[in-house]
């Protein structure tokens, strides 16, 4: 039993879930601190709700209602932080997922409203839209040597201005409010279905995106670790010389890289805007959640897995937040733990690499 329990402290595995733990604990640490200094008599009961989110409710139908929202807008933050993790595991920093995700948007949205076709068209078409955007910074890498992160941080603001211009039309949008129809009156047919789980979770905007979004994270998972395919974009990624010389191409590679991931992208956005639980607005910023998506990638440790559970947890503070007594503290103060988790995530790597030390030292003692 002692060796089992020696293994698991011994696992990558184990050093980047504490790793996770640990910055999350921090992340909640300093939001309880800053609620001190604003109220300190309330301070405990805030965070207790901000951590309970829907446990808040009494009643087990709100409950459930209120779980489901949760899962709902979790849906995305996973998968842009897949997307993230993906180019990442092949030496990529894909910074530009707010772009493709705003694609994947202004694609969807004009497939369901004006096209009005099926919603699994819509999703692929999506997708296709943010692959080929994805596929750019590629281009650009693999063949004229351009910074990825330079060419995804212009690739975003013009994908945000080409929907916002695509978008400003009566049939899809009302002009007065600037935000796009409701796909539910105007082509239910292009809605993701349910398959019983809104009446499991008494919640209509609950669909299947929920277990499509973790068998992705499954699928990403075993391509990375269990075929050649991913081991060669690994191997690019680690060194694209070295890769060339044993034979791969080290181009397509790269290219290759940054579709999938741009195709994650615009996946996730057709899985949240198709539920029909908000609309598009016209923007001057390109949505946060591709930069959420990062911090997702780093606090699940850089395992599709842990990404699940990350994109949740921070989804889960952040709606927390909007129960706690306005009376004392604003909403917004979960957005500032967020926040601050976030941050936390850059030292996650960090963490890891105390602990392989630590691990080394012991080796190196025996």
């Amino acid at each position: 039993m002692k060796k089992f329990f020696k293994s698991i402290l011994k696992s990558s595995g184990f050093s980047s879930v504490a790793a996770a733990v640990i910055c999350a604990l921090f992340g909640i640490l300093i939001g309880y601190i800053i609620l001190l200094a604003i109220s300190a008599p309330n301070a405990t009961q805030a965070i207790s709700t901000i951590l309970k989110n829907f446990m808040y409710y009494k009643k087990p139908v709100i409950k459930l209602q209120y779980f489901g929202s949760t899962l709902v807008k979790s849906v995305p933050l996973i998968l842009c932080g897949l997307s993230v993790l993906f180019a990442y595991k092949a030496g990529l920093f894909n910074i530009g997922v707010g772009g493709q995700y705003c694609l994947g948007i202004g694609i969807s949205l004009w497939c369901a409203l004006s096209l009005h076709l099926p919603w699994w068209l819509c999703i692929i078409a999506a997708s296709v839209g943010a692959a080929l955007w994805g596929a750019l910074v590629g281009v650009f890498k693999a063949f004229f040597n351009v910074n990825e992160v330079i060419a995804c941080i212009m690739l975003n603001w013009i994908a945000l201005y080409i929907v916002n211009v695509g978008m400003a039309q009566e049939t899809l949008m009302n002009l007065s409010k600037s935000e796009t129809y409701s796909i539910r009156s105007l082509s239910p047919g292009s809605l993701i279905p349910s398959l019983g789980l809104d009446k499991l979770f008494h919640n209509q905007y609950v669909t299947i995106a929920i277990v499509i979004a973790i068998l992705v994270a499954v699928l990403i998972h075993i391509v990375l670790e269990k075929t050649t395919f991913g081991y060669e974009l690994k191997a690019t990624g680690l060194n694209k010389d070295a890769a060339k010389y044993a034979g791969m191409k080290e181009k397509v590679n790269t290219i290759l890289t940054m579709t999938i991931a741009g195709a994650i992208a615009g996946f996730a956005a057709a899985c949240y805007f198709l539920t029909d639980i908000q609309p598009w607005k016209t923007s001057a910023s390109v949505p946060a959640m591709g930069f959420n998506g990062i911090a997702v990638a780093f606090l699940g440790g850089l395992n599709p897995i842990g990404t699940i559970f990350a994109g949740y947890f921070i989804e889960h503070i952040t709606l927390g937040g909007s129960l706690i007594n306005t009376e004392f503290f604003t909403p917004q103060i979960a957005d500032l733990i967020s926040s601050v988790i976030i941050y936390a995530c850059a030292f996650v790597l960090f963490i890891k690499e105390i602990f392989a030390r630590i691990k080394n030292r012991k080796q190196e003692d025996k």
